[in-house]
């Protein structure tokens, strides 16, 4: 009956960490394995990484990468080109803690979305919040916030995650409602990290913006 109403406790507390090892964690008390303290810690250790391991699963999900990768999975053998200590560098996210931007520039089949989301990937196994987008895609959302709207809340979306991944940037021109959108998003980002992946180079990217003040804000 106690066991029953234990159970119960730990479900009625949320505290399914400690309710899915309790019979193992009972059964080495009872043989001598853990004391009294050392079952209460050992339980407690399971919450926390039933927790852990919940919240990376949320943060993986709302960060809607296209692929799981890490930074280990890429074969920097493939381009002897590839700077692989600089992508190594990266891969401590002191950009991420300094909020602070980074481009990832090169031709088409590099792996530049792959570096970026294995950047990612470790931005959410460390506690941050990440999201990952095409930038056109980005740019269409936004834009239909103007039709509905919502475009503050929208913003506020995509302003909120400590880490925004935007895929395939400096694609084409971008047209002055969508300059005006980026210099929104990019000012209520302030402080916060980007990355961006682009086939062209950060100096090429003036030409796109129909108002230079902007381009000048966004790689200054």
């Amino acid at each position: 009956m106690r066991g029953h109403q234990l159970e119960e406790s730990l479900r009625k507390l949320k505290l399914t960490g400690m309710l899915d090892t309790l019979e193992v964690r009972l059964a080495q008390a009872t043989a001598g394995e853990l004391g009294h303290v050392e079952l209460l810690q050992a339980l407690c250790e399971d919450e926390a990484a039933r927790r852990d391991a919940t919240g990376l699963e949320r943060r993986m999900r709302a960060a809607r990468f296209e692929q799981v990768c890490t930074v280990e999975d890429f074969d920097f053998a493939f381009n002897p080109k590839i700077p692989a200590s600089q992508i190594r560098d990266l891969g401590t996210l002191r950009f991420v803690e300094a909020g602070e931007s980074v481009i990832l520039h090169g031709p088409v089949g590099v792996g530049k979305s792959m570096v970026a989301q294995a950047l990612g990937h470790l931005a959410c196994l460390r506690g941050h919040s990440v999201a990952f987008t095409k930038t056109s895609r980005l740019l269409a959302d936004l834009a239909g916030g103007h039709a509905d709207r919502t475009f503050e809340t929208r913003l506020a979306r995509w302003a909120k995650p400590t880490l925004v991944i935007f895929d395939d940037f400096a694609m084409r021109d971008l047209t002055l409602a969508q300059a005006d959108d980026l210099y929104e998003l990019v000012t209520d980002r302030a402080g916060k990290a980007s990355v961006f992946t682009a086939n062209r180079q950060a100096q090429d990217w003036y030409s796109l913006f129909p108002n230079p003040v902007v381009a000048e804000f966004l790689l200054g």
